[in-house]
């Protein structure tokens, strides 16, 4: 069979193609990439002066559906959670480590660093938590892939940069240029996570049922099932890519557990919950897991938590506060 793939320009973008490209290919398919470039790649504004949602998959979706590619290759993070007609999320495989990491040559973790350290982050999210531990820190914007933020550690007078240690990874730290010793992987209890981060997701066109089935094997349902309970959490508070919202959810002893945070931009007020349901993965096959309720009832227990508590509000809120374009 074969396949076209969409995707983005930048390295990880491609990366990611090609890991994709890599497992068809071993399955017997025939693949092509086709680079697509976003409205993302092209904006250097802060990204709410963007509007943000979709800002990195609009145009790949757009040739997804009009037949120019036959898989869009997304960070799952980039994913709006609002459906689009006629397209359908098909696999996600093995996630990579979701945590957020602090790179810096001079300090080696968040509590090191010195009052009012000047730390790098385009990420909301990031902000209102990194406030929320340090309200000293002075942050900073800064937009670009992953080497163009690195360079402006040393080019810029940063103290430290947060970026997503899933990239990281993928990429290589010696392709990169980074020493070991210069990353600090923050635990999720000290900075939660994006919806979806370290996830990759496969989408295709609703009515491609041959492309849908050469994708199962892709599938890691335990995967699958934690980013469904984070992505529909998302999507039931209206969040957005933009609002201070972190959660993610983890599989352990037969149980789905969701945890979440809802933040205001400054960090100084903080809404919490964790949930979960029983669920044993090994008796779900791939094709279930994409439908299986579980994920949606455990999003919708945490999403009616939060609201409780306040977190409309408080979304409410940061979406005022958001730069004008």
């Amino acid at each position: 069979m074969h396949l076209r793939i969409g995707t983005r320009h930048s390295p990880l973008a491609l990366w990611q193609a090609h890991w994709v490209a890599d497992q068809l290919n071993s399955a017997g398919h025939e693949v092509e990439l086709v680079k697509i470039t976003t409205t993302g790649d092209t904006t250097t504004t802060p990204l709410g002066q963007g509007g943000g949602v979709g800002l990195f998959t609009k145009e790949i979706q757009k040739a997804l559906l009009d037949g120019r590619c036959d898989i869009a290759v997304h960070s799952l993070k980039d994913l709006p959670t609002q459906p689009i007609p006629g397209l359908a999320l098909a696999a996600v495989p093995n996630r990579e480590s979701p945590n957020d990491c602090l790179i810096s040559t001079k300090y080696k973790s968040l509590s090191d660093l010195p009052q009012n350290a000047r730390v790098g982050t385009g990420s909301p999210r990031r902000k209102a938590q990194l406030l929320h531990l340090r309200p000293d820190l002075d942050l900073q914007d800064i937009r670009g892939n992953v080497e163009t933020r690195l360079a402006k550690l040393t080019s810029q007078p940063f103290d430290a940069i947060i970026l997503a240690y899933a990239g990281l990874l993928r990429l290589g730290l010696d392709s990169l240029k980074l020493a070991p010793e210069d990353l600090c992987a923050l635990p999720t209890d000290v900075m939660l996570p994006a919806v979806g981060q370290a996830a990759l997701g496969l989408e295709t066109r609703t009515e491609d049922a041959n492309t849908r089935e050469a994708l199962l094997p892709l599938i890691d349902t335990s995967s699958l099932l934690c980013v469904r309970a984070e992505r529909e959490l998302l999507r039931l508070l209206q969040a957005g890519c933009l609002a201070p919202v972190a959660a993610h959810a983890t599989i352990a002893n037969q149980l789905l557990l969701l945890r979440a945070k809802v933040f205001s931009d400054d960090g100084s007020k903080l809404i919490s919950t964790i949930h979960q349901l029983p669920i044993d993965p090994t008796t779900l096959s791939q094709a279930e897991a994409l439908t299986d309720e579980t994920p949606i009832s455990l999003a919708a227990n945490v999403a009616q938590s939060l609201k409780s508590l306040g977190a409309e509000e408080l979304i409410a809120t940061t979406r005022l506060n958001l730069p004008k374009a």
